[in-house]
Protein backbone atom coordinates (compact mmCIF):
# COMPACT_ATOMS: atom_id res chain seq x y z
CA UNK A 1 0.00 0.00 0.00
CA UNK A 2 2.85 2.66 -0.94
CA UNK A 3 2.24 5.92 -3.09
CA UNK A 4 3.11 5.57 -6.92
CA UNK A 5 5.70 9.33 -6.10
CA UNK A 6 7.03 10.05 -9.97
CA UNK A 7 10.77 9.48 -10.40
CA UNK A 8 13.36 9.85 -13.19
CA UNK A 9 14.22 6.40 -14.68
CA UNK A 10 18.16 5.31 -14.11
CA UNK A 11 20.42 5.06 -16.94
CA UNK A 12 20.79 2.03 -18.65
CA UNK A 13 23.78 2.31 -20.49
CA UNK A 14 27.46 1.54 -19.19
CA UNK A 15 28.85 4.88 -20.14
CA UNK A 16 26.17 6.76 -18.24
CA UNK A 17 26.21 4.21 -15.37
CA UNK A 18 29.39 5.29 -15.25
CA UNK A 19 29.31 8.69 -15.36
CA UNK A 20 26.64 9.54 -13.03
CA UNK A 21 27.64 6.47 -10.65
CA UNK A 22 26.92 8.33 -7.06
CA UNK A 23 29.76 6.33 -5.17
CA UNK A 24 29.69 2.66 -3.26
CA UNK A 25 26.90 1.88 -0.76
CA UNK A 26 24.39 4.59 -2.01
CA UNK A 27 20.81 3.40 -1.71
CA UNK A 28 18.55 3.23 -4.58
CA UNK A 29 16.34 5.57 -3.79
CA UNK A 30 18.47 8.30 -3.38
CA UNK A 31 20.59 7.31 -6.63
CA UNK A 32 16.86 7.92 -8.22
CA UNK A 33 16.79 11.23 -6.49
CA UNK A 34 20.68 12.16 -7.91
CA UNK A 35 19.28 11.77 -10.77
CA UNK A 36 16.50 13.61 -10.67
CA UNK A 37 18.66 15.92 -9.56
CA UNK A 38 20.48 16.71 -13.18
CA UNK A 39 17.33 17.28 -14.88
CA UNK A 40 16.97 20.64 -12.44
CA UNK A 41 14.23 23.38 -13.26
CA UNK A 42 13.52 25.27 -17.03
CA UNK A 43 14.79 28.55 -15.54
CA UNK A 44 17.87 27.24 -15.10
CA UNK A 45 18.16 24.88 -18.32
CA UNK A 46 17.22 28.11 -20.04
CA UNK A 47 20.01 30.21 -19.01
CA UNK A 48 22.42 28.32 -19.77
CA UNK A 49 21.10 27.44 -23.50
CA UNK A 50 19.67 30.66 -24.48
CA UNK A 51 23.20 32.21 -23.29
CA UNK A 52 24.93 29.99 -25.73
CA UNK A 53 22.71 29.86 -28.74
CA UNK A 54 23.03 33.98 -28.47
CA UNK A 55 26.40 33.80 -28.57
CA UNK A 56 27.21 31.26 -31.25
CA UNK A 57 24.40 32.82 -33.54
CA UNK A 58 26.58 36.68 -32.58
CA UNK A 59 29.90 35.20 -33.53
CA UNK A 60 28.62 33.47 -36.61
CA UNK A 61 27.06 36.99 -37.67
CA UNK A 62 29.97 38.59 -37.24
CA UNK A 63 32.55 35.85 -38.98
CA UNK A 64 29.86 33.68 -41.48
CA UNK A 65 32.24 31.41 -42.24
CA UNK A 66 31.39 27.41 -42.35
CA UNK A 67 33.28 26.65 -38.94
CA UNK A 68 31.12 28.91 -37.19
CA UNK A 69 28.16 28.61 -39.34
CA UNK A 70 27.82 25.00 -38.83
CA UNK A 71 28.39 26.03 -34.32
CA UNK A 72 25.82 28.21 -34.20
CA UNK A 73 23.41 25.45 -35.94
CA UNK A 74 24.68 22.69 -33.92
CA UNK A 75 23.58 24.84 -30.96
CA UNK A 76 20.22 25.32 -31.80
CA UNK A 77 19.64 22.14 -32.97
CA UNK A 78 21.53 20.36 -29.65
CA UNK A 79 19.72 22.88 -27.43
CA UNK A 80 16.43 22.58 -29.11
CA UNK A 81 16.79 18.58 -28.88
CA UNK A 82 17.62 18.64 -25.21
CA UNK A 83 14.75 21.08 -24.56
CA UNK A 84 12.67 18.55 -26.11
CA UNK A 85 13.98 15.56 -24.00
CA UNK A 86 13.88 17.28 -21.21
CA UNK A 87 10.01 17.92 -21.32
CA UNK A 88 9.48 14.64 -22.38
CA UNK A 89 11.47 13.45 -19.87
CA UNK A 90 9.48 14.96 -16.79
CA UNK A 91 6.07 14.82 -18.35
CA UNK A 92 6.92 10.81 -18.08
CA UNK A 93 7.68 10.86 -14.57
CA UNK A 94 4.89 12.54 -13.57
CA UNK A 95 2.81 9.62 -15.63
CA UNK A 96 5.19 7.04 -13.62
CA UNK A 97 6.71 6.26 -17.10
CA UNK A 98 10.49 5.65 -17.99
CA UNK A 99 12.21 8.55 -18.98
CA UNK A 100 14.86 9.30 -21.75
CA UNK A 101 17.76 9.33 -18.76
CA UNK A 102 20.53 8.15 -21.12
CA UNK A 103 19.59 10.02 -24.11
CA UNK A 104 19.51 12.99 -21.84
CA UNK A 105 22.86 12.90 -20.03
CA UNK A 106 24.78 12.12 -23.41
CA UNK A 107 22.77 15.65 -25.54
CA UNK A 108 24.34 17.54 -22.14
CA UNK A 109 28.18 16.04 -22.94
CA UNK A 110 27.41 16.90 -26.83
CA UNK A 111 26.37 20.34 -25.91
CA UNK A 112 29.31 20.49 -23.41
CA UNK A 113 31.73 19.62 -26.52
CA UNK A 114 29.98 22.13 -28.62
CA UNK A 115 30.75 24.91 -26.69
CA UNK A 116 34.36 23.40 -26.43
CA UNK A 117 34.47 23.41 -30.11
CA UNK A 118 32.87 27.46 -30.46
CA UNK A 119 35.77 28.24 -27.68
CA UNK A 120 38.13 26.33 -29.99
CA UNK A 121 37.47 27.93 -33.32
CA UNK A 122 37.02 31.36 -31.82
CA UNK A 123 40.20 31.65 -29.79
CA UNK A 124 42.18 30.64 -33.54
CA UNK A 125 40.26 33.00 -35.80
CA UNK A 126 42.36 36.17 -34.54
CA UNK A 127 39.48 37.84 -33.77
CA UNK A 128 39.58 38.90 -29.76
CA UNK A 129 36.29 40.22 -29.41
CA UNK A 130 34.93 36.85 -30.59
CA UNK A 131 37.79 34.73 -28.61
CA UNK A 132 37.11 37.10 -25.38
CA UNK A 133 32.95 36.44 -25.71
CA UNK A 134 33.05 32.73 -26.64
CA UNK A 135 35.62 32.23 -23.38
CA UNK A 136 33.62 34.06 -21.07
CA UNK A 137 30.39 32.22 -22.38
CA UNK A 138 32.62 29.26 -21.77
CA UNK A 139 33.60 30.16 -18.28
CA UNK A 140 30.35 31.33 -17.18
CA UNK A 141 29.19 27.96 -17.98
CA UNK A 142 31.71 25.77 -15.69
CA UNK A 143 29.31 27.49 -12.52
CA UNK A 144 26.34 26.09 -14.13
CA UNK A 145 27.41 22.64 -14.91
CA UNK A 146 28.69 22.05 -11.21
CA UNK A 147 25.31 23.80 -9.96
CA UNK A 148 22.83 21.44 -12.45
CA UNK A 149 25.51 18.20 -12.12
CA UNK A 150 27.45 17.76 -9.01
CA UNK A 151 24.65 14.80 -8.30
CA UNK A 152 27.10 13.31 -10.92
CA UNK A 153 30.55 14.37 -10.15
CA UNK A 154 32.12 12.59 -13.19
CA UNK A 155 29.79 13.74 -15.50
CA UNK A 156 30.13 17.51 -14.16
CA UNK A 157 34.21 16.50 -14.39
CA UNK A 158 33.90 15.44 -18.21
CA UNK A 159 31.37 18.57 -19.35
CA UNK A 160 33.73 20.85 -17.71
CA UNK A 161 36.84 19.21 -19.32
CA UNK A 162 35.10 19.74 -22.77
CA UNK A 163 34.11 23.40 -21.89
CA UNK A 164 37.42 25.02 -20.89
CA UNK A 165 39.47 22.01 -22.13
CA UNK A 166 39.91 24.01 -25.71
CA UNK A 167 41.10 26.75 -24.41
CA UNK A 168 44.65 24.61 -23.69
CA UNK A 169 44.34 22.80 -27.30
CA UNK A 170 44.13 26.56 -29.15
CA UNK A 171 46.92 27.80 -27.53
CA UNK A 172 49.53 26.41 -29.33
CA UNK A 173 47.74 27.72 -32.52
CA UNK A 174 48.10 31.64 -31.22
CA UNK A 175 51.35 32.74 -31.38
CA UNK A 176 51.35 34.17 -28.15
CA UNK A 177 53.70 32.23 -26.02
CA UNK A 178 51.62 33.99 -23.05
CA UNK A 179 48.89 31.99 -23.60
CA UNK A 180 50.71 28.82 -22.65
CA UNK A 181 49.83 29.66 -19.16
CA UNK A 182 46.62 27.94 -19.98
CA UNK A 183 48.11 24.92 -19.24
CA UNK A 184 48.83 25.34 -15.94
CA UNK A 185 45.76 27.71 -15.43
CA UNK A 186 42.69 25.30 -17.00
CA UNK A 187 44.19 21.92 -15.13
CA UNK A 188 44.47 23.51 -12.11
CA UNK A 189 40.75 25.30 -12.51
CA UNK A 190 39.19 21.90 -13.37
CA UNK A 191 40.66 20.00 -10.81
CA UNK A 192 39.17 22.41 -8.30
CA UNK A 193 35.71 22.53 -9.86
CA UNK A 194 35.74 18.49 -9.70
CA UNK A 195 36.50 18.44 -6.41
CA UNK A 196 34.16 20.83 -5.58
CA UNK A 197 31.46 18.66 -7.33
CA UNK A 198 32.73 15.44 -5.30
CA UNK A 199 32.53 17.48 -1.92
CA UNK A 200 29.11 18.80 -3.04
CA UNK A 201 27.85 14.87 -3.57
CA UNK A 202 29.30 13.71 -0.29
CA UNK A 203 27.64 16.16 1.36
CA UNK A 204 24.45 15.90 -0.37
CA UNK A 205 24.14 12.17 -0.22
CA UNK A 206 25.04 12.32 3.51
CA UNK A 207 22.13 14.83 3.78
CA UNK A 208 19.91 12.87 1.77
CA UNK A 209 20.52 10.05 4.35
CA UNK A 210 20.18 11.72 7.18
CA UNK A 211 16.94 12.79 6.04
CA UNK A 212 15.69 9.44 4.99
CA UNK A 213 16.87 8.11 8.12
CA UNK A 214 14.97 10.59 10.36
CA UNK A 215 11.50 10.06 7.92
CA UNK A 216 11.99 7.10 8.55
CA UNK A 217 12.46 6.86 12.51
CA UNK A 218 9.41 9.68 12.45
CA UNK A 219 7.37 6.75 10.73
CA UNK A 220 8.61 3.91 11.95
CA UNK A 221 8.12 1.39 14.84
CA UNK A 222 11.85 1.11 16.33
CA UNK A 223 11.22 -1.83 18.22
CA UNK A 224 9.61 -4.15 15.51
CA UNK A 225 10.31 -2.22 12.16
CA UNK A 226 6.62 -1.82 11.12
CA UNK A 227 4.93 1.09 10.65
CA UNK A 228 3.59 3.37 13.33
CA UNK A 229 0.64 5.27 13.88
CA UNK A 230 2.11 8.46 11.76
CA UNK A 231 2.67 5.69 9.49
CA UNK A 232 -0.21 4.21 9.07
CA UNK A 233 -2.26 7.75 9.14
CA UNK A 234 0.00 8.74 5.77
CA UNK A 235 -0.80 5.25 4.13
CA UNK A 236 -4.55 6.33 4.77
CA UNK A 237 -3.72 9.33 3.17
CA UNK A 238 -2.27 8.57 0.91
CA UNK A 239 -4.45 5.44 -0.53
CA UNK A 240 -7.87 7.57 -0.48
CA UNK A 241 -5.59 10.80 -2.26
CA UNK A 242 -5.05 7.87 -4.99
CA UNK A 243 -8.24 5.94 -5.26
CA UNK A 244 -11.37 8.96 -5.65
CA UNK A 245 -13.44 6.50 -6.83
CA UNK A 246 -14.35 5.45 -3.02
CA UNK A 247 -12.37 1.64 -3.35
CA UNK A 248 -13.03 -0.03 -0.37
CA UNK A 249 -10.90 -0.20 2.57
CA UNK A 250 -10.32 -2.70 5.29
CA UNK A 251 -8.62 -2.12 8.93
CA UNK A 252 -7.65 -5.20 10.90
CA UNK A 253 -7.17 -3.91 14.79
CA UNK A 254 -5.22 -7.02 16.22
CA UNK A 255 -4.76 -7.29 20.43
CA UNK A 256 -2.58 -9.67 21.89
CA UNK A 257 -3.76 -12.23 24.51
CA UNK A 258 -2.10 -13.07 27.85
CA UNK A 259 0.98 -10.38 26.34
CA UNK A 260 0.60 -8.89 30.08
CA UNK A 261 1.54 -12.56 31.70
CA UNK A 262 4.32 -13.10 29.99
CA UNK A 263 5.86 -9.59 30.23
CA UNK A 264 5.45 -9.49 33.64
CA UNK A 265 6.66 -13.20 34.15
CA UNK A 266 9.85 -13.02 31.88
CA UNK A 267 10.65 -9.52 32.07
CA UNK A 268 10.30 -6.58 29.42
CA UNK A 269 13.44 -7.62 27.40
CA UNK A 270 11.00 -11.36 26.77
CA UNK A 271 8.57 -9.15 26.37
CA UNK A 272 10.34 -6.91 23.56
CA UNK A 273 11.43 -9.90 22.10
CA UNK A 274 7.97 -11.47 21.47
CA UNK A 275 6.31 -8.37 19.56
CA UNK A 276 9.22 -8.41 17.35
CA UNK A 277 8.11 -11.97 16.65
CA UNK A 278 4.87 -11.55 16.33
CA UNK A 279 5.91 -8.93 13.98
CA UNK A 280 7.85 -10.79 12.05
CA UNK A 281 5.18 -13.61 11.57
CA UNK A 282 2.66 -10.52 10.99
CA UNK A 283 5.09 -9.36 8.26
CA UNK A 284 5.26 -12.83 6.17
CA UNK A 285 1.35 -13.31 6.47
CA UNK A 286 0.27 -9.63 4.42
CA UNK A 287 -0.02 -9.56 1.17
CA UNK A 288 2.10 -7.33 -1.30
CA UNK A 289 0.74 -4.33 -1.19
CA UNK A 290 -0.77 -4.79 2.53
CA UNK A 291 0.44 -2.81 5.25
CA UNK A 292 1.55 -3.13 8.46
CA UNK A 293 2.10 -1.31 11.62
CA UNK A 294 2.74 -1.43 15.75
CA UNK A 295 0.77 1.49 16.70
CA UNK A 296 1.46 0.73 20.47
CA UNK A 297 1.86 -1.77 23.08
CA UNK A 298 0.82 -5.18 21.95
CA UNK A 299 -1.66 -3.48 19.58
CA UNK A 300 -0.79 -4.50 15.88
CA UNK A 301 -2.65 -2.94 12.59
CA UNK A 302 -3.14 -4.29 8.74
CA UNK A 303 -4.37 -2.17 6.26
CA UNK A 304 -5.99 -4.69 3.41
CA UNK A 305 -7.07 -4.19 -0.27
CA UNK A 306 -9.63 -7.11 0.47
CA UNK A 307 -12.63 -6.61 1.84
CA UNK A 308 -15.23 -9.33 1.06
CA UNK A 309 -16.67 -11.04 4.55
CA UNK A 310 -15.34 -14.42 3.77
CA UNK A 311 -12.03 -13.33 2.88
CA UNK A 312 -11.76 -10.85 5.99
CA UNK A 313 -12.43 -13.44 8.36
CA UNK A 314 -10.53 -16.48 6.85
CA UNK A 315 -7.32 -13.95 6.76
CA UNK A 316 -8.47 -13.15 10.69
CA UNK A 317 -8.88 -16.51 11.23
CA UNK A 318 -5.09 -17.56 9.82
CA UNK A 319 -4.00 -14.23 11.54
CA UNK A 320 -4.40 -15.86 14.87
CA UNK A 321 -3.68 -19.43 14.21
CA UNK A 322 -0.52 -18.10 13.16
CA UNK A 323 0.05 -15.79 16.27
CA UNK A 324 -0.72 -18.36 18.53
CA UNK A 325 1.75 -20.80 17.97
CA UNK A 326 4.57 -21.28 20.27
CA UNK A 327 7.42 -18.78 20.49
CA UNK A 328 10.91 -19.55 21.67
CA UNK A 329 12.54 -16.24 23.24
CA UNK A 330 15.25 -17.62 24.59
CA UNK A 331 16.15 -21.59 23.78
CA UNK A 332 15.11 -22.15 26.82
CA UNK A 333 11.61 -20.57 27.62
CA UNK A 334 8.68 -20.87 24.75
CA UNK A 335 5.93 -19.14 25.26
CA UNK A 336 2.53 -18.88 23.53
CA UNK A 337 0.11 -15.47 23.55
CA UNK A 338 -2.87 -15.34 21.72
CA UNK A 339 -4.57 -12.80 19.62
CA UNK A 340 -8.11 -11.35 19.13
CA UNK A 341 -9.24 -9.20 15.91
CA UNK A 342 -11.63 -6.25 15.19
CA UNK A 343 -12.00 -5.37 12.07
CA UNK A 344 -13.38 -1.88 10.62
CA UNK A 345 -14.42 -1.03 7.01
CA UNK A 346 -13.76 2.44 4.50
CA UNK A 347 -15.56 3.94 3.73
CA UNK A 348 -18.62 2.24 5.60
CA UNK A 349 -16.99 3.01 8.70
CA UNK A 350 -15.31 6.17 7.61
CA UNK A 351 -12.22 7.50 6.07
CA UNK A 352 -10.42 8.42 8.87
CA UNK A 353 -7.93 6.91 11.11
CA UNK A 354 -9.56 7.70 14.02
CA UNK A 355 -13.02 6.90 12.96
CA UNK A 356 -11.86 3.73 11.29
CA UNK A 357 -10.04 2.76 14.27
CA UNK A 358 -13.02 3.47 16.65
CA UNK A 359 -14.88 0.68 15.11
CA UNK A 360 -12.23 -1.50 14.67
CA UNK A 361 -11.61 -1.17 18.37
CA UNK A 362 -15.38 -1.39 19.41
CA UNK A 363 -15.22 -4.90 17.40
CA UNK A 364 -12.15 -5.72 19.04
CA UNK A 365 -13.90 -5.09 22.40
CA UNK A 366 -16.74 -7.80 21.36
CA UNK A 367 -14.10 -10.15 20.14
CA UNK A 368 -12.27 -10.08 23.59
CA UNK A 369 -15.56 -9.95 26.07
CA UNK A 370 -16.69 -13.01 23.88
CA UNK A 371 -13.59 -15.20 24.49
CA UNK A 372 -10.76 -14.18 22.72
CA UNK A 373 -9.33 -15.89 19.87
CA UNK A 374 -12.11 -14.28 17.93
CA UNK A 375 -12.43 -12.12 14.51
CA UNK A 376 -15.01 -9.68 14.45
CA UNK A 377 -16.44 -7.21 11.84
CA UNK A 378 -17.50 -3.81 13.07
CA UNK A 379 -21.85 -3.74 12.20
CA UNK A 380 -22.81 -0.54 10.86
CA UNK A 381 -24.28 1.02 14.12
CA UNK A 382 -20.50 1.46 15.05
CA UNK A 383 -20.27 4.27 13.76
CA UNK A 384 -20.18 6.65 15.78
CA UNK A 385 -21.35 4.47 18.86
CA UNK A 386 -20.18 5.61 22.43
CA UNK A 387 -20.17 2.33 23.95
CA UNK A 388 -19.54 -0.80 22.79
CA UNK A 389 -22.73 -3.06 21.73
CA UNK A 390 -23.67 -6.21 24.47
CA UNK A 391 -22.05 -9.26 23.24
CA UNK A 392 -25.73 -10.63 21.84
CA UNK A 393 -25.38 -8.52 18.87
CA UNK A 394 -25.50 -10.25 15.72
CA UNK A 395 -21.84 -9.69 14.57
CA UNK A 396 -19.81 -11.60 11.99
CA UNK A 397 -17.52 -13.42 14.01
CA UNK A 398 -15.42 -16.66 14.17
CA UNK A 399 -13.46 -18.46 16.69
CA UNK A 400 -10.66 -20.50 16.56
CA UNK A 401 -11.17 -24.46 18.88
Amino acid sequence: MKGGASSFSLPNWRLTRWLTDAGPDVPAEIRVALIGSLYGTLPIFAGGVINTMAVSFLIALRIPTLPFILWCAFEVVCCLTRLFVLLQAQRRAKAGLPTPTDLYILLGVAWAAGVGYGTFISLTSGDWVVATLACLSAAAMVGGICFRNFGAPRLAGLMIFLTLGACCFAAPFLGEPIMLIVFMQIPFYLFSMSRAAYTLNAMLVSTMRAERENEFQARHDMLTGLSNRSGLMKALDSHFARETGGRRLALIYLDLDGFKAVNDGYGHMAGDRLLQLVAERLRGMVRAGDFAARIGGDEFIVLSEQTEAAQLLGFGERLIREISRPYDLDNRNAVTVGASIGIALAPEHGTEMMSLLAAADKALYRAKSKGKSRCIIASPEDIGRAFPVPPSSPDPVRQLH
